[in-house]
């Protein structure tokens, strides 16, 4: 059974940090392209962060870029996302995600529709 477990979400301050885990389980996601989604109440889904399976390749939503970091342990089958300089907008349910299919070595996808695998979701949520 594939699983994708999110942890480390809670309450933070605006400006704080909180670092995301995904554990994978059920079959090796080390040839998988991995990315983070959120989504806020009343919004839609929207892209975070991906990250190639090599770990070389990794883009960002603007919205994001330059406070968060996409990596992976490919050893531990874990992704992260280091979440910096929070703020209230960044509050959502944050969502893994994993390919499910093997891409280059420096490909990662920024599309939902590329992942077949989804964990449960872990709150984040940031106060002013």
């Amino acid at each position: 059974q594939v699983q994708l477990v999110e942890s480390g979400g809670g309450l933070v301050q605006a400006g704080g940090s909180l670092r995301l885990s995904c554990a994978a389980s059920g079959r090796t996601f080390s040839r998988d392209a991995m990315g983070w989604f959120r989504q806020a109440p009343g919004k839609e889904r929207e892209f975070v962060a991906t990250i190639s399976w090599s770990g070389a390749g990794t883009y960002y939503a603007g919205s994001v870029k330059g406070r968060f970091t996409i990596s992976r342990d490919n050893a531990k089958n874990t992704v992260y996302l280091q979440m910096n300089s929070l703020k209230p907008e960044d509050a959502a349910v944050y969502y893994c995600a994993a390919s499910g299919r093997t891409y280059g070595s420096d490909s990662y996808c920024y599309s939902a529709q590329e992942y077949d695998y989804w964990g449960q979701g872990t709150q984040v949520t940031v106060s002013s």
